[in-house]
Formats: structure tokens, sequence, C-alpha cells
């Protein structure tokens, strides 16, 4: 992880520039929540895979991309929720001040 640290910083620049442009322009949706049995599945998998990933049961190639495809997707969530919040802190008190 060290590595695609310091080597690959740009593109997780990039992810998180990325995550935090579409968390700044998303609209918030208040449709049908997901059910439960999804989010405890989906977070059963996410466990497996980061779970995989620091025991480094795959090697080589493939374990590099398992690698740098969590810690772009972590940064691109990182900036999503950063971007969402900021987003909404500008609006309430744009709201507000109004």
């Amino acid at each position: 992880m060290a590595y695609l640290a310091i080597f690959l910083w740009g593109w997780l620049f990039g992810a998180f520039l990325l995550g935090f442009g579409m968390g700044w322009i998303a609209v918030v949706y208040r449709g049908k929540p997901v059910p439960k049995v999804w989010i405890q599945r989906l977070s059963v998998l996410a466990v497996v895979i980061v779970g995989v990933a620091v025991a480094r049961v795959v090697p080589g190639r493939f374990g590099y991309w398992l690698d740098l495809g969590l810690a772009l997707f972590g940064f691109y969530l990182v900036g999503c929720s950063i971007g969402s919040w900021l987003r909404d802190w500008v609006v309430s008190r744009h709201v507000r001040a109004g």
C-alpha cells in the first residue's frame, strides 16, 4: 500500500477529485431504501474483499490490481463524502442567510 501511495499519488488524487466533483453535483434522491438483506450481503462482500487484500491471498499482478482498486475506490468515496458534505453546508448556509 505504501507503494501505491508513493508512486500512484496522482491517480489517487484524481480519484479523490472525481469523487469530490460527483459528491458536489449529486442531487439527493429520496427513493425506496435498500432492503436490509442486500445491505448485509454487500457488507459481507466488502469485508471479504478487504480481508483478502489485507491477508494478501491474491498474489502478483491480480493482488496489485485488487489493492489499487480498493485504494482508488476508497479515495473516491472519501471525495464523494467531502464534496456532498461541503455542498450541503454551502447550500444550507445560503438558505439561512436569505
